[in-house]
């Protein structure tokens, strides 16, 4: 078990990720902890001053935990010279309004661009080389075969993590950290500078293909089939052993990309060895690798990425995407743990959070922006607190009531006894799962206005706690009845729904809802204004013939 060395006379245990019954999950101050997080805007952290009256507002929303950049070029401004008196604000503005952060080491790339690195690797274009189109052109992106880059990168991080481990060490208000951000090329699919074409020429790395081999069973499908078509050879070329089609690219690029954050990565852990992850900007609708961040540790490379980075504890998905439950999902395998470090919050955003928490047993979660106005995708606005100082009040409320549930949804994500149903999207007319012995049914309700929204994204989490007993949540309006196809009894009633307002001071049981309110004991409904009340319900049900 790592310990924080340097810190304390008193050897303090790290955060970790931690294997308990069905859930990897992370553990901090030896108790499991759910991330109910936001991710401030990229540059928002680098002004301490701009920050300040935003502190207070995050807390307002419930949040526990935020995701802040930490910037190259803020603290390695000079080669060589190290400032940490923002990271040292940041730590101090954490602690005084009771948040743990993670960081995002915005080192050698941010969306696939190298915006962030310093001035003066920017200006050295012959020692710090860049990704190059197949003309010739430069790009403003460094090139993952950049040794000087990746060494400096590295450098500059071990510097930042022995920071952390001097002054942090002991309170551990970081919990985590992000290594880069949405790294890929973009806008063609892989780097054309002369050391990446040799690369792309040269046999696939021999490590490599040992993991493909030994993991052919289990790879990502679009990868093993792209491996299988061309023969599943043990050796050649890039295109000899993935086929010439353009995800080839991407494939190689994720390669050189997790290699090169593999170095950066250990090196920081040599000095403070916190869980690590990096994420992934994901693929539009049709696009082809060049179109998106190709190379980035996308479903079709997971594989790779875990090959070239296995100092990486985790890769994560930024999803604004409307099929949340298909993008959550592929990054939800046995050797990775889902942490949504990215996304958009309001009404859709809780609905994915419960999914991501309930279905899927993940880390947390968290909506970008929300210092300020959040995301714009399609017409949906994900408020942040800059729009009328009033925080994301769908966000806000189920961390409201998440908060208060955290030690019964860690529990239950251990005991596999937790899950979500989740509607999307207007093709979505009915939302079906398991919990327990029994089915949940779901179809949407009359909002407010007393209409029915057919496009809206609506989902409900269910915590066994007994054979036939439910605290239910939502988001969204709801109505939900129950089968089951277990042998027993064929039908199945509801005994009795009881409110349970959730209080800072404990839990108060209301009003025992056996009337019209649960159609004579039909159906269980869900109010979209549950989460801001505090309400949520336990259900208790039962077989007959």
């Amino acid at each position: 078990m790592a310990q924080v060395a340097g810190g304390s006379a008193q050897a303090q245990t790290l955060p970790r990720l931690e294997r308990r019954g069905e859930a990897t999950q992370l553990i901090v101050g030896g108790k499991p902890y759910l991330v109910l997080g936001g991710e401030t805007h990229n540059s928002s952290t680098s002004d301490l001053a701009y920050m300040a009256p935003i502190w207070p507002r995050l807390k307002a929303m419930n949040l526990n935990t935020l995701l802040v950049p930490v910037a190259w070029e803020t603290i390695e401004p000079e080669e060589g010279r190290f400032d940490f008196s923002n990271v040292d604000g940041l730590l101090k503005s954490a602690r005084d309004h009771d948040l743990r952060l993670v960081i995002l080491w915005f080192g050698s790339w941010k969306n696939t661009y190298s915006s962030y690195v310093p001035g003066w690797v920017k200006r050295d274009q012959a020692r710090f080389a860049r990704v190059q189109t197949a003309d010739g052109r430069g790009t403003e992106r460094l090139s993952p075969f950049s040794t000087a880059a990746r060494d400096a990168d590295a450098r500059a991080f071990a510097k930042l993590m022995q920071h952390l481990r001097a002054v942090d060490g002991t309170r551990q208000t970081v919990l985590f950290v992000q290594v880069e951000n949405e790294v890929g090329v973009i806008p063609e699919s892989r780097d054309h500078s002369a050391p990446a074409e040799a690369a792309f020429s040269a046999p696939v790395p021999e490590p490599l293909m040992r993991h493909l081999s030994a993991h052919r069973a289990t790879l990502n499908p679009q990868l093993r089939a792209a491996w299988e078509a061309a023969g599943a050879p043990m050796t050649g070329s890039w295109q000899q052993v993935f086929g010439n089609g353009a995800m080839t690219d991407s494939l190689f690029m994720s390669w050189w990309y997790a290699t090169f954050i593999e170095r950066v990565t250990a090196a920081g852990k040599a000095e403070y060895a916190l869980p690590m992850f990096t994420n992934a900007a994901l693929i539009r609708p049709n696009y082809e690798p060049g179109q998106y961040n190709s190379g980035g540790p996308l479903p079709s490379s997971l594989d790779i990425w875990k090959a070239g980075a296995p100092s990486l504890d985790f890769l994560s998905p930024d999803i604004y995407f409307d099929n949340y439950a298909h993008w959550a999902s592929e990054y939800r395998r046995p050797d990775n743990v889902l942490f949504v470090p990215e996304a958009r919050g309001g009404a859709a955003g809780a609905a994915n959070l419960l999914y991501t928490i309930g279905a899927l047993k993940g880390l947390g979660f968290s909506p970008f922006g929300v210092d300020g106005a959040g995301v714009v995708l399609a017409g949906d606005v994900s408020v942040g607190v800059g729009a009328g100082h009033d925080g994301d009040p769908a966000i806000g409320a189920i961390y409201g009531q998440l908060k208060r549930l955290a030690p019964l949804v860690l529990q239950k994500q251990a005991e596999g006894k937790i899950n979500t149903v989740v509607m999307e999207g207007a093709a979505q007319r009915v939302g079906r799962g398991r919990i327990g012995d029994y089915v949940v049914n779901m179809t949407r309700a009359n909002g407010p206005d007393g209409s029915v929204d057919p496009t809206s994204r609506v989902a409900a989490m269910f915590l066994q706690t007994g054979p036939d007993e439910f605290i239910v949540l939502g988001s969204g309006d709801v109505q939900i009845s129950f089968t089951s196809d277990r042998p027993g009894a064929p039908i199945v009633g509801i005994e009795a729904i009881d409110e349970q307002m959730l209080r800072d001071s404990g839990t108060v049981t209301g009003r025992r809802l056996n009337g019209d309110e649960n159609a004579q004991g039909q159906s269980l409904r869900l109010f979209s204004k549950d989460a801001a009340e505090g309400r949520v319900y336990r259900v208790r049900l039962y077989r007959y013939r």
